[in-house]
């Protein structure tokens, strides 16, 4: 049903908006204000203001049934319907992680994925579903890099932007967060992020403008960091002045969980206080109720601020039409499975292949499968996006930590068993597998093996960092004693961050597989096998090392829960691969690389210039196999200036020997500069140089354009 159909006859969502938010008494305008959590690991008394019978959920904010207003039922998040310990054996599809939607570079199957987490959502009477995770992946040691989809403001918007119009598409409200510079876990209540403005517009906040525009979630759920000394929560500039005034914004905006630092957040622009028992956890108070109340009544609140945080309420649950839900959604869970499925297989990287791949299905081989607990299944990240998949996980190992994200740091494993897998597309070969405890032992089985396939994992999760770029439990050593045991060696990595390689020269072929979700297991064995052919890229620059990185130390990193930590973006809006074509630096792996079983060509790039850039030029598959290409479209230079940019992407899937014509065209924000001055974008006149490649440092045809220089936007 489209947006504009959802909307009541007797009126649009802003007119209906105002009309319900004049007949509330202002009793019921603060109960749209704050949400409360279900009982979990962490809040274990139930709060009376839910009612008996209500599905527990991440968060509750109850209706106004005389005018028509649903409750509102929250639940996390981008990677599936889940609620950690709110609903016992409440299973639900398990998607793979964000990070593996975005090497797909398909927004497609993000609109697929989102309409798969309404469906779920909404036959389980939720209808708010708090996904959309937008940040960049600033740091390859982020713990939450895995629900974020990749380090380009173009490609996480863009896959945003159609997997929260999936998820509205099916009458559930999505967020989108965390607004914004959420980007390191290391004490994240208590971090302020520094950026100069100018940079902040050209790359995180340019990925929440992009994805907003083109989707236009319910709300925008604030990050629990400060930004230029200010918490994202009670952030003025970037609240009222940039969402809600240069934006325009029409939706509202929440807090994350325990995010709300003060009642004067109503003022900066917050509308809504979520999990209220956490921010009593985190500041001993909350602010939403007396006090905001309080405020109200002596005039510091006006009532002008309080009826417009609850009519931008009001206006998102209309313009969604949670409150005219007739029917609930069949949901079909072997389709929902497929799409889970589809996206693992997307999603892998081909990162290296010199010639092991892929694995001869005709032949007798004796294979070692060593590591990884490859024979039980595949796993997850931790935290809030953790799904309890159908039939439960196959397996739970507690790893805990400081902070009140211990308690859900696991290693989760979804029943996927690649081991399994394997045996079922190689049935003329014996499979062993071996736990790689040790390289000893794991050395004594790859010697009398024909192939060994290495499980490298790593677990990553909200709350904490990395402290390296290492495999943990000595899988590095594992690896590098089978590779000299066995040079026919294959490694297939599942994690939600870059992982260094000591051992990358030594072995024949590298796959990333991420955290590849409840069909995970297939989707690696296809790919081995060949059944399906790679087509992944990398949304996320690999680093040799720590030291080619904005910040080789980070900052706070050890300290105790608690401490406040400074971090200075300085490297400003160059993320990722514009860091490292900035400092002259080749990395492991760069942004936009995979490899395929096939081989593609472009030819005939032409482009044309005036306001943007637009780009045209073929594509063949010059190979023996059916194959994907993602063309990729760089500027490389402006004038004055060497500057990197993807300015453009496309996903292409091609017959042997087929050919087809792509156009291109950059939004003209990703040719410019933000002035902030002028307080508006600057795109100078002169000769631009774009080009055509399979991945940021690797660009295959180029040619010159020239630009005529303007102003725009604000």
């Amino acid at each position: 049903m489209a947006q504009a159909e959802r909307v009541h006859s007797e009126g649009s969502a802003d007119e209906r908006a105002r009309q319900v938010e004049s007949e509330m008494t202002d009793e019921e305008r603060f109960s749209l204000l704050v949400s409360v959590m279900g009982v979990n690991d962490v809040v274990t008394v139930r709060d009376d203001r839910i009612p008996e019978g209500t599905p527990m959920s991440a968060g509750y904010v109850p209706g106004v049934e005389r005018l028509g207003v649903p409750a509102q039922l929250m639940s996390d998040a981008s990677l599936g319907v889940t609620n950690p310990g709110y609903r016992e054996g409440d299973s639900a599809t398990a998607l793979p992680a964000g990070i593996a939607l975005g090497a797909s570079f398909n927004p497609a199957l993000a609109r697929a994925s989102g309409g798969m987490l309404g469906r779920e959502a909404r036959s389980r009477g939720f209808n708010v579903q708090l996904a959309g995770g937008v940040n960049l992946h600033r740091d390859p040691r982020n713990g939450r890099n895995f629900e974020y989809l990749s380090e380009d403001p173009l490609v996480s918007a863009t896959l945003a932007a159609e997997s929260i119009n999936g998820i509205q598409g099916e009458g559930v409200i999505s967020t989108i967060k965390h607004y914004s510079l959420n980007c390191n876990e290391t004490n994240r209540h208590w971090l302020d992020a520094i950026i100069d403005p100018a940079a902040h517009r050209e790359s995180d906040l340019l990925a929440f403008e992009i994805a907003i525009e083109r989707s236009q979630p319910g709300a925008v759920m604030t990050g629990y960091n400060k930004i230029n000394g200010d918490y994202a929560g009670t952030n003025s500039v970037l609240i009222n002045d940039v969402l809600k005034g240069v934006w325009g914004y029409q939706g509202w905006v929440m807090s994350d969980w325990g995010g709300t630092p003060s009642w004067e957040s109503a003022l900066a622009g917050l509308d809504q206080e979520s999990g209220l028992q956490l921010d009593l956890m985190m500041w001993q108070q909350v602010w939403f109720t007396d006090q905001l109340q309080a405020a109200y009544a002596e005039g510091r609140l006006p009532k002008e601020r309080l009826s417009d945080m609850v009519r931008r309420i009001l206006r998102s649950m209309f313009a969604v039409g949670v409150d005219n839900w007739d029917t609930t959604p069949a949901v079909d869970m072997s389709a929902h499975n497929e799409i889970a499925l589809e996206t693992a297989r997307q999603g892998i990287v081909l990162l290296k292949n010199d010639g092991a791949l892929p694995l001869p299905t005709d032949q007798p081989l004796k294979i070692a499968v060593i590591g990884g607990h490859a024979q039980v299944g595949v796993p997850t990240g931790c935290g809030s996006s953790a799904v309890l998949p159908a039939g439960g996980y196959a397996e739970v190992i507690k790893i805990g930590g400081p902070g009140i994200m211990g308690v859900g740091r696991n290693l989760y494993l979804f029943p996927s068993s690649p081991v399994a897998e394997l045996k079922k597309l190689l049935p003329n070969a014996e499979i062993e597998f071996e736990p790689g405890m040790t390289p000893a032992e794991s050395a004594l089985m790859a010697r009398r093996s024909d192939v060994v396939i290495v499980f490298g994992i790593r677990i990553d999760s909200e709350g904490f960092d990395d402290p390296d770029l290492s495999l943990p439990w000595g899988q590095d050593a594992v690896i590098d004693a089978v590779t000299d045991a066995n040079a026919n060696t294959i490694v297939v990595l599942e994690t939600g961050n870059p992982v260094v390689m000591p051992w990358r020269d030594k072995v024949n072929a590298i796959v990333e597989a991420w955290y590849p979700g409840q069909a995970g297991g297939q989707a690696i064995a296809e790919v081995l096998t060949g059944a399906v052919n790679p087509s992944g890229r990398l949304p996320i620059t690999f680093p040799a090392d720590l030291h080619q990185t904005p910040r080789p130390d980070l900052p706070g990193l050890g300290d105790p829960w608690g401490t406040p930590v400074t971090i200075e973006y300085s490297e400003g809006a160059e993320v990722g691969y514009r860091w490292f074509a900035k400092t002259s630096q080749e990395p492991l792996y760069a942004f936009g690389h995979g490899l395929s079983y096939t081989t593609f060509g472009y030819r005939d790039l032409e482009l044309a210039g005036g306001e943007t850039i637009t780009a045209t030029f073929s594509v063949t598959n010059t190979g023996e196999r059916p194959g994907a290409d993602v063309p990729q479209l760089y500027l490389t230079d402006a004038p004055g200036e060497p500057r990197v940019r993807l300015l453009a992407f496309d996903r292409v899937e091609l017959e042997p020997g087929e050919s087809r014509q792509v156009t291109l065209t950059a939004d003209p924000r990703l040719l410019a500069r933000y002035d902030s001055d002028a307080g508006s974008w600057h795109v100078a006149g002169g000769t631009y140089r774009a080009g055509l490649a399979t991945a940021a440092n690797a660009v295959e045809i180029a040619a010159e354009v020239s630009l005529q220089e303007r102003r725009f936007g604000s």
